[in-house]
């Protein structure tokens, strides 16, 4: 993989990209910050302009700076097409299609605690599909994850699973994360190509995926452009913001401090999205902290604290 500081530039620029551990912060803050402008956005842009705008925006930034790479990649590109598309289509346009939409049913703080699951279903996966081994104290861990996410979506009452009773904006919360999940499962399939061949690629699958998702359950370009005169100052700030700084940057980011220190030791940084998005969603939205939400936040970081041991405890 060709370093990513090279064509930077010096000073500040290279200076950051020499920092990996500031880096693997940096993502998933901005990833948070993903969550909360979700919420941010109700009422100021329609989810499905926001979720067009982001693929739209950072399909066109990305393009000079991928396309050397994609012509270079384009064979590798072509034979695991299937995969690329599988990885816009879940990864990143349902994903976010289900956060953006959730967040008009449930609070940014649930949307960030319920993330943890993420990892959980990925254990399971690798378990069940790949027959990856886990120590007790692992699953012991990710048990308590569950127990954590289980308690913030059933807002401190986990006998409403039992009749079902869970707000449908959890519902939606924790379907993106399967998709999510699936998405990191089958990473092991990715090609062998340059970082930005493969976020440009899955970025533009992404954007004909959210096409398809606005005419499937957005009533079209029609009703999507009859929304354009609706859209706030701040709804364009939003579509801004997640164009850029989750999309390309947090990417950027968390690949240069992959390449630095390693993909299993970088990893654990992901771990940090439910904690980011909440302290952003208190700050910036003001969303009150209750009971259940510290009960769940002390189970999640728990249940992921002892996992990593376990891990460790491996090497």
């Amino acid at each position: 993989m060709k370093n990513p500081v090279q064509g930077v530039g010096s000073g500040v620029f290279r200076a950051l990209l020499a920092q990996p551990y500031l880096l693997l912060v940096l993502a998933p803050t901005l990833w948070g910050g993903n969550i909360v402008g979700g919420k941010l956005a109700v009422g100021h842009v329609d989810p499905y302009l926001l979720l067009l705008g982001r693929w739209l925006g950072a399909v066109l930034i990305l393009l000079p700076f991928a396309l050397p790479h994609v012509r270079n990649d384009w064979q590798k590109i072509v034979g695991s097409f299937w995969w690329l598309a599988l990885y816009g289509v879940l990864g990143f346009a349902a994903f976010n299609m289900l956060m953006y939409g959730a967040a008009h049913f449930t609070a940014a703080i649930n949307a960030s605690i319920e993330q943890a699951v993420i990892p959980v279903i990925v254990f399971a996966g690798n378990f069940i599909v790949f027959r990856v081994r886990a120590r007790l104290l692992q699953m012991f861990g990710l048990v308590l994850t569950v127990l954590g996410v289980v308690w913030v979506a059933t807002h401190g009452e986990p006998g409403r699973i039992l009749s079902l009773s869970v707000n449908v904006g959890d519902g939606m919360v924790l379907l993106a994360c399967l998709f999510y999940a699936t998405y990191s499962l089958t990473l092991r399939y990715k090609p062998a190509i340059h970082w930005l061949s493969f976020i440009f690629v899955t970025a533009f699958l992404a954007l004909i995926a959210s096409l398809g998702f606005l005419f499937a359950f957005g009533g079209g370009i029609g009703t999507l452009i009859e929304t354009l005169p609706q859209t706030t100052p701040i709804g364009w700030a939003l579509v801004f913001y997640v164009m850029i700084f989750p999309s390309i940057i947090a990417q950027l980011a968390y690949a240069r401090g992959l390449e630095i220190i390693g993909p299993n030791r970088a990893s654990i940084f992901i771990n940090l999205i439910p904690i980011t998005g909440t302290i952003l969603a208190i700050i910036l939205v003001g969303e009150n902290v209750a009971l259940f939400h510290l009960i769940a936040v002390l189970l999640v970081v728990s249940g992921i604290g002892l996992s990593e041991y376990a891990v460790r405890m491996k090497r």
